[in-house]
């Protein structure tokens, strides 16, 4: 056997000596680095799933702020109704006793009543603008973990906003 080892040009001891260093080697690698390694990518792991985590929770709460922004607003609107329902009435009411004084008053109530409208309809726009710049500002800080600087993004939020409207207006 061991000519036939010697005659294929396998030289026992070398041989020998390289198995021992690869498996010394291969146990040194695995204790120094493959194992930290894989502790640093578990940790990486569980911290991007963290991160998956609080975007979702981000997420959850932005749908509940915007859909008690749209019932916020809904309300709004089932008011202006009810205040043009009644300042419609209402001129009904003048127009009977003096056709001329009537209309001028209910003119008068329509705008404002209208204004009254528009007046909270943007209110509820400044509060749906600031609540929804709090809850983007919050979750770039939950999604890039460090404190963004709120009044530039504020900022840029209010401008984003005011060409989207420019544009829907135009």
């Amino acid at each position: 056997m061991e000519r036939l080892i010697t005659s294929l040009g396998i030289n026992v001891p070398t041989l020998l000596a390289q198995v021992v260093t690869f498996l010394a080697l291969f146990i040194i690698l695995r204790f120094v680095a493959y194992k930290p390694l894989l502790r640093m990518l578990d940790e990486r792991s569980k911290r991007v799933k963290e991160s998956m985590d609080q975007t979702e929770l981000v997420k959850a709460q932005a749908a509940r702020a915007e859909e008690e922004s749209k019932q916020r607003i809904e309300a709004g609107i089932k008011e202006g109704q009810e205040l043009i329902n009644r300042a419609s009435r209402a001129g009904d009411e003048l127009r009977r006793q003096a056709k001329q004084k009537a209309q001028d008053e209910a003119d008068a109530l329509i705008n404002r009543a209208r204004d009254e409208i528009q007046r909270e309809r943007d209110e509820a726009v400044g509060t749906l603008r600031k609540e929804f710049a709090d809850l983007t500002i919050m979750a770039a800080e939950k999604v890039i973990d460090r404190s963004l600087d709120k009044k530039a993004h504020h900022d840029i939020i209010d401008k984003v906003l005011d060409e989207a409207k420019t544009l829907k207006q135009g």
